[in-house]
């Protein structure tokens, strides 16, 4: 029975010879996640800031804090992670009616809004 592999960019392949068996070794550096929240003419901010506190456990003044930068500047990291995390994150928000993407975050992970968590979902917009 024979193996394949296919490999993606974020993967490195190594072989070894000789008396060994040859073997394939796959790593994929855990990339960190973003889940942006972003501004949207439909909800009110105390939902906003009440969907952060249900759903993340977030305190009142950290969800009006992330609530506000969404509506100020448009958007929001409220989340990273893995890419599963942070999408399961994403399709959560959905359901709250949030707008919601996912995004690799950058070597400087910059943004304010970021907390713990993840998930990603195709989002409404973008």
């Amino acid at each position: 029975m024979t193996l394949s592999v296919a490999l993606g960019p974020d993967t490195q392949e190594g072989t070894r010879t000789g008396t060994e068996a040859s073997t394939d070794s796959l790593t994929a550096p855990d990339i960190p996640w973003n889940l942006v929240i972003w501004n949207d003419p439909v909800n009110l901010m105390s939902y906003v800031s009440y969907v952060f506190q249900s759903y993340f456990g977030f305190s009142e003044s950290k969800a009006n804090k992330l609530m506000m930068e969404v509506h100020k500047k448009g958007r929001s990291i409220v989340a990273h992670g893995s890419k599963e995390q942070v999408e399961r994150h994403a399709v959560a928000m959905h359901g709250f009616g949030l707008w919601a993407t996912v995004e690799k975050a950058t070597g400087g992970q910059g943004g304010s809004g970021k907390t713990g968590g993840s998930g990603q979902g195709k989002g409404k917009r973008g």
